[in-house]
């Protein structure tokens, strides 16, 4: 009897390991991949023109980075994060262009898409000629498996677009609301209240804001029949900085009291609040 119970549990044990072994063999691991190559089919210059504005400035195409699983290639979704920046930065500047890309292995901009990128994401000069730099980054849809791609750089001159947002025909700008100094109170106090003109399309203005309140934009002071405030319903924006539209919705103030300076871009159509 005990030589019995010796056999089975014996032959209990070899098929625990030979489980154990096959289960080690259904494993799959990740084995990495290709760093993507990217090329263009411009090599120096990008050109961009308000004229051409509409036509190709740029295409790329990219190479499959063939992830490898120890099961074969991967089946799985490839995503791709393109950067745009200018030389020099290390593709760290605060206003690097970083574009989604799914699946495809190309994009083509057109020269109105690219200024875009220029002068509203990098926020670079118009008819200043710089050197940027692009690379293309992959992963897997759950942020896995990052390659970098090999860096491009070109050169680009933007060019002056129609303001996002026509600014006042007075050239004048007034800030009003329980976040400023005056309340909601019409015409607001100045010069306290009212913005200094930098260039035909830039307004700054810096002022003690009570937090967590509300604002406008009026081009007259004054006068309720026109305002800017933000895209969607009152008190919706990014308190340090957002987009602003005619007619828009009360503008929420950061949550801190204290003093800011606003600053409002009628050229990108955006305005940013940062304590001072």
């Amino acid at each position: 009897m005990k030589n019995l119970l010796k056999q089975v549990f014996l032959f209990a044990m070899i098929a625990s390991v030979f489980t154990a072994c096959k289960k080690d063999e259904n494993i799959v691991t990740f084995l990495g991949g290709t760093n993507p190559v990217l090329t263009a089919n411009k090599t120096t210059n990008i050109p961009l023109a308000f004229l051409t504005k509409d036509q190709e400035a740029v295409r790329f195409t990219w190479t499959n980075p063939e992830y490898q699983f120890n099961t074969g290639v991967s089946s799985q979704d490839v995503s791709y994060i393109m950067e745009i920046d200018t030389l020099g930065a290390n593709f760290s500047s605060p206003n690097i262009k970083r574009l989604a890309i799914s699946k495809e292995l190309s994009v083509s901009f057109t020269q109105n898409q690219f200024n875009d990128f220029l002068l509203n994401q990098l926020v670079l000069s118009v008819n200043v000629t710089y050197n940027i730099e692009v690379r293309l980054i992959s992963n897997f849809s759950n942020g896995s498996g990052k390659l970098v791609s090999n860096t491009m750089g070109f050169t680009a001159t933007p060019y002056a677009i129609p303001p996002k947002v026509n600014p006042p025909s007075s050239g004048k700008l007034f800030m009003v609301g329980s976040a400023t100094p005056g309340g909601w109170n019409n015409p607001v106090p100045v010069p306290f209240q009212e913005f200094t003109q930098v260039t035909p399309t830039l307004y700054e203005l810096t002022l003690a804001l009570n937090g967590g309140q509300s604002y406008l934009f009026l081009p007259n002071n004054g006068d309720w029949s026109a305002k800017f405030g933000c895209l969607g319903g009152n008190n919706s924006n990014n308190p340090s900085g957002d987009d602003f539209k005619p007619e828009g919705g009360d503008m929420l103030a950061p949550a801190t009291s204290g003093t800011y300076k606003i600053v409002v871009d009628f050229q990108r159509g955006k305005f940013s609040v940062t304590l001072q």
